[in-house]
């Protein structure tokens, strides 16, 4: 059964009995014990409910019947309709999970997606920024106005605690403690975690609280959010982001700066300066070590870098000065 000439439309609007049954049961599962955000629900509703009309398209109607060769249709059927490779490898992912489940529920005596294998995606290095860069951005908020002193904490903030924009955004007032200098943060899955502060990130944060965020609300009446826009309301990370792209470009930086550029970054940072693998682990709230261990080969990449610059025999002979091909090669 080929696929590679279908569309999307082909595939059946509705799923048998039981495979909606067993849908919708993997659902409440990952809604009641795995604590999935709203987002992790919608794509697995939508991204397995596809996968299992595909199934049914194919004349599966038991599960031992997905046999490699289906399985294979199926990986082909999303590649011809352009998916990029980590995408694919998102649902095969989800695939496997919820065939976890089955097995787990005793609907399957095995794991029947098993042979469901997509091609590794290669992971990119993350982008980061320097140290200079990071001043140089930190620095472009102009804090003689409210909405700058907002700015600022809100640079400070991201680099400092290496948060991400959605926990950022969810931040009320109450979740920063004047007094340790620590903001609590509800991360996926609602896990909640203590970000850490240095010293000019509490400053700036108590001159925003103190000072800043008041005359943002002004007469706008209360809210409990931490950072506010200003017509007093909620911040939101698409607003944090164009902020972002406003002093990246205002700082002269040619690299795209996003707020997960600047998590990147404070892990890098960290690791360059001696941290533990796992107190960035902690510190970031990824559940996995091996989630952390991308930025080891950051710093490791920076490492390599700044050797080829500086020693006098790493470089080929002929190669010239540390400025040559050889380093931009190697950065």
């Amino acid at each position: 059964m080929q696929w590679r000439e279908s569309s999307r439309d082909e595939l059946p609007a509705s799923l048998p009995a039981e495979m909606e049954e067993r849908l919708a049961g993997f659902m409440r599962y990952l809604d009641a014990e795995r604590n999935a955000s709203p987002y992790t629900l919608a794509n697995y509703q939508r991204e397995v409910g596809e996968f299992l009309r595909f199934l049914a398209a194919a004349g599966i109607r038991r599960w031992e019947e997905a046999e490699r060769e289906v399985l294979r249709n199926y990986l082909e059927w999303l590649a011809a309709r352009g998916y990029a490779r980590g995408s694919i490898c998102r649902r095969v992912a989800e695939v496997h999970s919820f065939g976890a489940y089955l097995q787990r529920e005793g609907w399957t005596a095995g794991q029947p997606f098993v042979a469901l294998q997509a091609p590794k995606a290669r992971r990119p290095l993350p982008d980061v920024l320097s140290v200079a860069e990071t001043v140089a951005l930190i620095g472009q908020p102009d804090t003689r106005t409210a909405q700058g002193i907002r700015d600022r904490a809100i640079l400070e903030v991201l680099y400092a605690g290496g948060i991400r924009v959605s926990e950022l955004v969810r931040l009320d007032v109450g979740h920063f403690s004047t007094r340790l200098g620590e903001l609590r943060v509800l991360g996926k899955g609602d896990k909640e975690r203590i970000a850490l502060l240095g010293r000019p990130a509490q400053q700036w944060l108590r001159v925003y609280v103190t000072h800043g965020r008041p005359q943002l609300v002004g007469q706008h009446g209360a809210t409990g959010a931490l950072f506010v826009n200003r017509l007093g309301g909620r911040l939101t990370a698409r607003s944090v982001q164009s902020l972002l792209h406003h002093y990246a470009l205002a700082a002269g930086l040619e690299k795209r700066v996003t707020p997960h550029v600047l998590r990147h970054t404070f892990a890098t940072h960290l690791l360059d300066g001696g941290a533990d693998l796992r107190v960035v682990q902690e510190l970031l709230g990824h559940a996995q070590l091996s989630t952390t261990q991308i930025y080891t080969h950051v710093s490791r990449s920076r490492v390599r870098a700044v050797y080829l610059r500086a020693h006098p025999r790493a470089r080929p002979e002929g190669a010239g000065d540390p400025d040559g091909q050889v380093d931009k090669e190697a950065e």
